[in-house]
């Protein structure tokens, strides 16, 4: 959430040419009712990419769904995960896992009017109802409504007690019961998510499941992606240089600020394309420090980058 907006997309496109990209969480209401063009309009070369939605109303659902497909996404994914006070008093995201039947509903309903694939991303349990019984019982039935793709964040939720921050953090991770998930359900199409910060780690769980999501990692150090195309999906694949990728991404920010983008919105996400190189802090200093004040351009750009090459 505020962070896998459009701009941060494209930058992130120019990383990697395979990954899927997921947008933020998107309530039903306001794919429906709000400014779909402010909301969820992309540019093509972000393909492919996932529309994730937030939302417990079955024809809500499908309604939005039919609007992801319209619109050009390539998948429309259900939040059954998030365990944020908003999204609990709307009766959506991780609280959902104590109503598999309605997911299911809210699952088949939306196969009906779509022919892109519909994806649930949930966690292991929430609060005391998190036996692996229950979580199988929850797969079993969004299943049988029509989903084979699952994406398990690897640790439960507590609904009370817990920020979201903190339930990102706090109940311990449990690699295992997703194993343990592919396993039983082999036919499923098992993607493991939590904790993932370096290739080395990613390219172990593919003895156990069918993919890896990462969030944070790929935020804060995006060129992670570069390496994982390589190794996962083009050996061949020639790698874009940090320099290179910035300086198409200027070109993506100097045609944006001519539509009225405000620089820091497009500036904020690029902070950590240099993590681990000599001058990556004097990169997001004089990033941070300057995007945000008026009459500011893309030459903010290359002043940062500066510091990189003569550091």
């Amino acid at each position: 959430m505020d962070h896998t907006d459009r701009h941060c997309r494209y930058f992130l496109r120019l990383i990697s040419r395979h990954v899927l990209l997921y947008t933020e969480m998107i309530t039903t209401d306001a794919v429906i009712h709000g400014d779909r063009e402010q909301l969820l309009a992309f540019s093509q070369e972000e393909h492919p990419l996932a529309l994730q939605l937030g939302g417990s109303d079955p024809r809500e659902l499908a309604l939005s769904a039919r609007i992801a497909e319209d619109m050009g996404y390539d998948e429309v994914n259900l939040n059954v995960g998030c365990p944020s006070d908003r999204v609990q008093s709307g009766q959506f995201g991780a609280c959902l896992m104590s109503k598999p039947l309605l997911v299911a509903d809210c699952i088949a309903e939306m196969k009906k009017h779509v022919s892109i694939p519909v994806t649930v991303k949930t966690r292991t349990g929430i609060d005391d109802r998190d036996s692996y019984a229950e979580l199988t019982a929850f797969i079993k039935h969004v299943h049988n409504a029509g989903c084979r793709i699952f994406i398990i964040h690897a640790r439960k939720a507590w609904l009370n007690g817990l920020s979201p921050k903190e339930n990102r953090e706090v109940p311990p991770l449990q690699y295992d019961r997703v194993y343990q998930l592919k396993r039983d359900f082999p036919d499923l199409e098992i993607i493991i998510n939590g904790g993932f910060t370096s290739l080395e780690q990613i390219m172990t769980q593919y003895a156990h499941v069918d993919g890896v999501m990462i969030g944070r990692a790929a935020y804060h150090n995006p060129y992670l992606l570069s390496e994982i195309d390589r190794e996962i999906f083009c050996k061949n694949h020639p790698v874009p240089g940090r320099h290179e990728i910035l300086e198409k991404y200027a070109g993506y920010v100097k045609q944006n600020l001519k539509r009225g983008i405000r620089l820091n919105q497009m500036t904020r996400h690029i902070l950590g394309l240099f993590q681990g190189q000599a001058g990556a802090r004097a990169f997001r200093r004089i990033i941070s420090e300057n995007s945000h004040k008026p009459g500011t351009g893309i030459e903010i750009l290359q002043q940062a980058a500066d510091q990189i090459s003569t550091a």
